[in-house]
């Protein structure tokens, strides 16, 4: 099912976000504490994406994180004021790789998706080919996770709110595939927009800062779980959640 977060506010190492928190990402790979009974370790990959002053820059392995030698030194020699990063659980059937492993990317986006597409892929064969023939043929990989995006950027590059086409997507492949599991989370390095559905959320904001992530990376008690069926939509001083049908609160 993946675990993923996402950081907003004064630059920091990769190694200081991902590797130091006691039960942070890096940990999240062999002992997650929230999978609410999608899979027990998330070893199949991972990713990191992070915004350099040209756009963001994407590191991708098809090895659990723990055990690619390269990261914690990466981490340590580059800092970051946004950052999303995700580790993989790779869902029964689903092809392997470092190209299935978000965050996916366009542009100024990056992309994460923490669950599954219930009844890959029949049940979503009628929303997948109201795409264009070409982002089908580019997908980074034949994936649930992958399609979403093609799904979600289709939605941004016809101009509509990145919040109303986060919650388009969601309510359309819920209608297809009711059981899915659809933690989207999305960001421009920026702002951020993420859907809880079906699977766990939380964010951690403070002065200058905020992370959403799938679950808390420590124990402070600043941490604020977001119920089902909602959408954080967030920037680097504050956010709000709102319910998938429109209601809001702070």
């Amino acid at each position: 099912m993946c675990r993923h977060q996402l950081y907003l506010g004064p630059p920091v190492s990769l190694t200081q976000l991902l590797v130091e928190p006691p039960y942070g990402l890096y940990r999240q790979s062999w002992a997650p504490r929230d999978m609410r009974g999608g899979g027990t370790v998330n070893v199949d990959g991972f990713g990191v994406g992070w915004y350099t002053p040209t756009g963001p820059v994407r590191y991708r392995r098809a090895a659990p994180i723990w055990a690619d030698p390269g990261l914690v030194e990466l981490g340590r020699a580059t800092t970051a004021d946004a950052v999303l990063a995700a580790v993989r659980s790779a869902t029964p059937g689903m092809p392997f790789g470092e190209t299935a492993c978000a965050p996916f990317t366009d542009g100024r986006w990056l992309f994460s998706h923490n669950g599954v597409v219930a009844g890959w892929p029949d049940s979503v064969a009628a929303l997948a080919a109201v795409l264009p023939v070409t982002d089908l043929l580019t997908l980074d990989a034949p994936t649930d996770s992958a399609l979403l995006w093609a799904l979600l950027r289709h939605r941004l590059r016809s101009g509509t709110d990145p919040g109303t086409a986060i919650t388009d997507t969601v309510t359309g492949v819920l209608a297809a595939a009711p059981a899915s599991r659809l933690n989207l989370l999305l960001t421009d390095g920026e702002r951020a927009w993420a859907s809880a559905v079906g699977h766990s959320l939380s964010v951690l904001a403070g002065p200058e800062r905020l992370i959403i992530a799938s679950e808390p990376s420590d124990d402070d008690p600043a941490w604020h779980p977001v119920a089902d069926r909602r959408l954080v939509v967030a920037d680097r001083h504050t956010y709000t959640v709102e319910d998938l049908c429109g209601s809001t609160s702070s």
